[in-house]
């Protein structure tokens, strides 16, 4: 199913549920129940799905990482946008207008 939804940064983000998700080697990775399938998200990955345990807009999202770590705002957004889109595609976080 291709989700059609562009991804703004006025949007609210969280997890979606049935989702099976552990620590490994400082990497989350990531079960669906719903489709099947293993996710890596990495370190980074992590911080985000740690961060959007609770409704957050995902310009909270990118101004809690600006805060934390030392990136260009501009690349922080696009990174964070690629990784919420391709979450959003595979149908594993919910996504609402702010």
């Amino acid at each position: 199913m291709v989700k059609t939804l562009h991804i703004s940064t006025g949007h609210i983000v969280t997890q979606g549920e049935g989702n099976i998700v552990s620590d490994m080697d400082g990497e989350k990775v990531m079960l669906s129940i719903e489709n099947g399938k293993y996710y890596n998200l990495g370190e980074m990955g992590g911080v985000i799905w740690d961060l959007i345990k609770i409704p957050t807009s995902i310009n909270q999202l990118v101004n809690t990482l600006l805060s934390q770590y030392e990136v260009k705002k501009s690349e922080c957004e696009e990174q964070v946008m690629t990784f919420l889109n391709m979450l959003h595609d595979e149908g594993l976080i919910k996504v609402e207008e702010a």
